[in-house]
């Protein structure tokens, strides 16, 4: 066993864990982050993305130590201060970018690595940076519109695929 220490969401958090435990079981299991969801435990789905030290990953892929020290971020951490949900959050909601809700944490999680990265992204450029992020309900194309409303721009001119 080994302890762990960071930063989750903005409060220091700390832990036993065991050289395999995965990132992503640390924050589900051991603090209760139920939001970062397993769906593929290969790194396929992008259902388990969270921030670490601000750069978005796979929690799947990575053990909880090598994450001591770090600054995490989760889905639970996106909403506004008040509680209310972040513009992403809020884009999702208002353009259908959700169906059965399971990816959505992931493709939150993401979206805000590509809009920290590039603010006005281009469907195609949604359309590639997602391409780790599977979605098995939507078709993507409310997704997109989600995303780029997010980023300030009009969705009225995406044409329905």
């Amino acid at each position: 066993m080994a302890q762990v220490s960071m930063t989750v969401n903005g409060k220091a958090v700390s832990g036993d864990v065991e050289g395999r435990t995965l990132l992503s079981e640390f924050l589900r299991i051991d603090l209760n982050l139920t939001g970062t969801h397993i769906g593929c435990d290969t790194s396929q789905c992008g259902a388990c993305v969270v921030h670490v030290n601000g750069e978005a990953v796979k929690a799947c892929t990575m053990f909880a130590a090598e994450a001591d020290g770090a600054d995490v971020g989760t889905i639970e951490g996106q909403a506004n201060e008040d509680g209310t949900l972040n513009v992403i959050q809020q884009a999702f909601q208002d353009h259908h970018g959700l169906q059965c809700g399971f990816c959505t944490p992931g493709m939150v999680m993401s979206t805000a690595s590509l809009l920290k990265e590039n603010p006005k992204p281009s469907v195609q450029e949604i359309r590639t940076y997602l391409d780790g992020n599977i979605c098995r309900c939507t078709g993507y194309h409310n997704i997109v519109k989600a995303i780029m409303a997010a980023s300030g721009q009009d969705v009225s001119a995406i044409a329905a695929e």
